[in-house]
């Protein structure tokens, strides 16, 4: 549970005056709920006496009704408030909370970046917050709500009926309900887990099944992925009714408290109209402020079968949102570049061997410098030591007289090997790195990668793209993620095998038309065809290390 308190209590930081206005909304309106009962029980209680006793003519009974009313309609605009006060701040904490997640995120290493599939990972996180929504609407402040409601009923019964009845209500509506809940949680909580497993499981299955469908008809494996992602939601129904059976137990448990301490509160009431101590429409009021306080305490069985995933989600989402992320200095952007790599090493976390000899290159403004070696040789890794999304074991990365990561976004451009689309129209995908580009902008870069023809072909810069940019090739993808780095106008531009499932022909224009775009951008690139190579001024090749005795 720690983890989940420090987190509520990170939120309601981030919206106080929100949430604080909307906790007296509940509270006023729980607090009308058990006026409106007590008074008209007592309103009912007097007016039966009094028209027992022949009085009844002289009952005024404007005053109660009137009161009444006020309280029904106040509550109902009360509660409209509350709703409104609490959705909105709820929905804006988090989604603060989730921006500072990504940039937590950002802020990891590459390589654990790297490991992240995208269709777990964002499941994942819309099922965490989503989770966390539910601990302050359903649990937090209804919790709070109740408890003062509670107590502050407790306090006017104790001056308007009698202290035992006030101690009844009061600590039996505040203690008993409390042992339910911490005893709900605790057998919930596993089922709770279980159900938030499946349940992530059926998800993602689900997608990968819709996602690779083509390739799993093509194999065979159709029916049994099929099966797999029926087997995933059958464990979720089977873990959903366990949880709900806990659920109704809890519930039905809560409900046999309410009713019996609204018994209790109905029999000590008529022993102290007996007495003569306390009137009958005292005693009323004491009964149905009991009847009332059950509203108080219902989000205790909502909650509980929430808790598990609840604790799940902030355990995850803690360490990422927790610490403040480091300030990153705001460079100048790069104006002046060699790109230095100085006796660069780099190793795997944990392993014992160098991945490749040290490497030493500079590429100068107009100058393009091309990274060779078999694959495995280490060429994209020091491509991400250059970009500064890695660390080096020894030796130095210098871009402009400042560290590289200085100059990501603001000089420097990467183009990995996996092409990064998005569904959308391809000038919306272009626009991603110069959203204020005009249509003539575009098109000048598709041009550079001779992709202009082929974007025509399709309707032009409207055309739509499906999920990660479906409806291209994977020549005409990588193409479109060239032009879009084009764009950026970078200093110094890093490429992972550029022209790769592109025909020769189209490679060499796509060569030539980077460098007539960029005349005067440093290039590196790790180069595999000989198309790449030949567009190279100098070549660089990435060797293994010698001997494990090389290392230092």
């Amino acid at each position: 549970m720690r983890p989940l308190l420090s987190l509520i209590r990170l939120i309601l930081r981030a919206e106080r005056g929100a949430f604080l206005r909307g906790l007296l909304l509940s509270v006023t309106v729980l607090a009308m709920g058990v006026a409106l009962l007590g008074l008209s029980g007592w309103f009912i209680t007097a007016a039966a006496a009094a028209g027992l006793a022949g009085i009844g003519i002289a009952f005024n009974v404007f005053i109660p009704s009137a009161l009444v009313r006020s309280l029904a309609l106040g509550r109902t605009a009360a509660r409209y408030g509350e709703r409104l006060l609490t959705h909105d701040a709820t929905l804006r904490a988090l989604s603060d909370l989730r921006v500072r997640l990504l940039r937590g995120l950002l802020a990891s290493p590459w390589r654990q970046i790297e490991r992240l599939r995208a269709n777990a990972f964002l499941n994942r996180v819309t099922a965490d917050i989503d989770a966390l929504d539910g601990a302050l609407l359903r649990l937090v402040l209804p919790g709070l709500a109740g408890l003062a409601v509670i107590a502050a009923s407790g306090v006017a019964l104790w001056v308007l009926v009698h202290p035992s009845v006030a101690l009844v209500v009061g600590l039996g509506y505040s203690g008993l309900p409390t042992l339910v809940f911490a005893l709900g949680q605790r057998l919930a909580r596993r089922p709770s887990r279980e159900v938030e497993a499946a349940r992530q499981a059926s998800r993602a299955r689900l997608i990968d099944l819709i996602a690779a469908r083509e390739d799993l008809a093509v194999y065979g494996q159709l029916q049994a992925a099929a099966a797999h992602v029926r087997g995933a939601f059958a464990r979720h129904s089977v873990a959903r009714r366990r949880l709900d059976a806990i659920e109704r137990r809890m519930g039905a448990g809560l409900d046999l408290l309410g009713t019996a301490i609204t018994a209790l509160a109905l029999g000590l009431g008529a022993q102290l109209v007996q007495g003569g101590e306390i009137g009958a429409a005292q005693a009323a009021v004491g009964v149905f402020a009991a009847l009332a306080l059950g509203e108080a305490v219902a989000p205790v069985r909502r909650a509980l079968s929430e808790i598990g995933r609840m604790v799940q989600a902030a355990r995850r989402v803690l360490p990422q949102v927790a610490q403040p992320l480091p300030e990153v200095p705001r460079a100048a952007p790069v104006t002046a570049l060699p790109l230095s790599l100085t006796a660069l090493r780099y190793r795997h976390p944990g392993g014992a061997r160098d991945l490749f000899a040290p490497v030493m290159l500079t590429v100068g403004a107009g100058e393009t410098v091309a990274l060779t070696g078999p694959s495995g040789s280490g060429k994209s890794t020091v491509l991400l030591l250059a970009a500064g999304v890695l660390e080096p074991v020894g030796g130095q990365v210098a871009l402009g007289g400042q560290p590289p990561a200085a100059a990501l976004g603001r000089g420097l451009v990467m183009v990995p090997q996996r092409a990064a689309l998005i569904g959308g129209t391809i000038a919306e995908n272009l626009r991603l790195a110069a959203p204020d580009a005009d249509d003539a902008a575009l098109w000048r870069a598709l041009e550079n990668v001779a992709l202009a023809e082929v974007v025509r072909g399709r309707g032009g810069l409207g055309a739509a793209l499906g999920f990660r940019g479906a409806g291209l090739s994977g020549g005409e993808a990588r193409r479109l993620v060239l032009a879009r780095a084009i764009l950026r106008q970078p200093r110094v531009l890093l490429l992972d095998e550029p022209t790769e499932g592109l025909d020769a022909d189209t490679a060499a224009r796509v060569m030539a038309g980077l460098r007539a775009a960029l005349p005067e951008a440093a290039i590196l690139m790790a180069a595999h065809r000989a198309v790449e190579i030949a567009a190279a001024d100098r070549i660089v090749p990435v060797q293994r290390p010698l001997d494990k005795t090389s290392q230092p």
